[in-house]
């Protein structure tokens, strides 16, 4: 039986003589055999990496995800399933069958699970009467999938921590979400000002083009940015905060103690959080700019345990950024763009209106608004259901808006429309139990990992303002956002196990 050992054991001799055979049939071969050969053997050692350790189908799953939109444009649109998905099911499966073979499924006790079952019960009600059952179950099956991959992060983060240490399931994990947010911010970079060429309507500045990834659109990849973004300073603001303790505390003796791991990490983290704020920028995304300015706004606020020094933070930062506006040390061309954030939330009634070039957008947007209430005052308790606001549209479109873009460009208006006031109340309960996490995880905290909960707090604030002016549950993001989540409950578990008697 071959094992590591024997592997080891090889001689130099047999791997030549192996690497000899394998260029003999290259050469003697058809170039369409070969390539199906050597992918057959990659996808082969693909499914057994993720057999043997589902974090490997996890991080695959995390760096495909985005590449869904782009494999729909490439194969002509409607394609029912996409590579994400695809490994999820693989990664899901694996871990599944890894239970079963050890003939214990662990299913761990998240208290998040309670209100996101109570968010997916309220919507699966509303699509037993939705126009299209396919769209609401589409839109279900988004829940569903938060929920599954946020229990098997923690399932396989509890694992790796009882086989390795009581963090290095967090940090792995921390590692892989980073990792995905960071190879679609240098995608993002090469697009804006690298590759020379792009879509004309992306055009800014005269020659630059604005970022989106494989996302085909910047808004939701500023989205993407400013989720990996936020959690990306909070981290590194947590291994900074340990440095300096250790520093001010032992200076030589910390110098001495320190690895080059220890300095790879943290030169990382940082070149993750500068490259992920450099795409968002390049985004050119003003919902991403608002919502990530709220991120950094939360972290600054919640980095002191003393909520006075928040305050201060805050403060001076405003004031800094209030200063460079008005010395006009913030170049023109993103001034401008801030300014007409404003528009954004603009309300009225935009039948009667005049269009032109210069109000169009907003006016789509509000007539989009419009039409969301309309749906939301006739379908009050459930909605017309759930992932069904296109389809209900026609019914309720203004004159000259007639062609719904999927959703309201509101979040909250559009899941209102969709699922009436329970669905709302219910998606409230989600994210106040997220947020209340939160706040029990930074008050009890010790740094690093406060840094991490901190990070998160800034990624939810950020989703939340920016879905104001937009969807982000689209193109593989919920899968993201369900292990950021399943990142969460590793650091309540934690905490549960550092103070035994503390209530959940």
């Amino acid at each position: 039986m071959m094992t590591v050992g024997n592997l080891k054991q090889t001689t130099p001799t047999g791997w030549l003589a192996t690497a000899a055979l394998l260029g003999l049939l290259t050469a003697l071969l058809p170039l369409d055999f070969v390539v199906m050969i050597v992918g057959g053997l990659l996808l082969a050692a693909v499914l057994l990496a993720i057999l043997a350790q589902p974090f490997v189908g996890l991080a695959l799953t995390l760096l495909a995800g985005p590449f869904g939109a782009l494999e729909n444009v490439i194969l002509g649109g409607n394609v029912p399933i996409d590579s994400g998905q695809i490994l999820l099911l693989l990664t899901l499966g694996s871990w599944l069958a890894r239970g079963l073979a050890r003939r214990r499924v662990y299913l761990p006790q998240v208290s998040l699970l309670w209100p996101l079952s109570l968010f997916t019960a309220v919507t699966a009600v509303s699509v037993l009467s939705a126009p299209s059952t396919v769209l609401g179950l589409t839109e279900l099956l988004k829940w569903i999938e938060i929920s599954l991959v946020m229990i098997m992060v923690v399932d396989l983060g509890r694992e790796w921590q009882a086989e390795h240490s009581q963090t290095k399931g967090i940090h792995l994990l921390l590692g892989i979400i980073l990792l995905a947010g960071v190879s679609q911010a240098l995608i993002g970079i090469w697009q804006f000002g690298l590759r020379g060429h792009g879509p004309e309507h992306f055009l800014v500045l005269g020659r630059f083009y604005r970022a989106y990834g494989t996302f085909e659109q910047p808004n939701p990849f500023g989205g993407y940015m400013e989720l990996n973004g936020t959690l990306a300073i909070g981290a590194l603001i947590g291994l900074l905060m340990v440095w300096g303790r250790g520093l001010y505390e032992q200076r030589r003796a910390f110098w001495q103690k320190m690895r080059p791991y220890d300095l790879l990490v943290l030169g990382g983290t940082a070149v993750c959080a500068l490259a992920l704020t450099i795409a968002l920028l390049m985004s050119w995304s003003r919902g991403a700019w608002l919502g990530y300015t709220a991120g950094l706004g939360a972290l600054a606020f919640f980095w002191p345990k003393r909520q006075w020094q928040g305050v201060i933070i805050v403060a001076l930062g405003a004031m800094l950024l209030f200063g460079a506006w008005q010395a006009d040390l913030i170049p023109a061309s993103i001034s401008t763009r801030l300014t007409t954030i404003v528009e954004e939330f603009r309300l009225g009634d935009v039948r009667g209106v005049d269009i032109n070039d210069a109000n169009y957008a907003v006016l789509e947007r509000l007539a989009f608004w419009q039409a969301a209430v309309n749906m939301a005052q006739d379908n009050f308790w459930l909605g017309v259901g759930f992932g069904n606001y296109a389809a209900a549209y026609p019914d309720y479109a203004l004159i000259n808006w007639t062609t719904a873009l999927g959703h309201a460009h509101n979040y909250y208006l559009n899941l209102l429309a969709e699922t009436g006031i329970l669905g709302i109340l219910a998606y409230a309960v989600v994210w106040v139990t997220i947020l209340w996490q939160n706040m029990v995880l930074l008050r009890h905290l010790t740094w690093p990992n406060r840094g991490i909960a901190l990070g998160l707090l800034g990624s939810w604030t950020a989703l939340t303002v920016h879905q104001l002016v937009d969807k982000l549950y689209v193109n593989n993001i919920y899968v993201h956002i369900g292990a950021m989540l399943g990142l969460q409950q590793l650091l309540v578990m934690t905490l549960k196990n550092k103070y035994r008697g503390m209530d959940s």
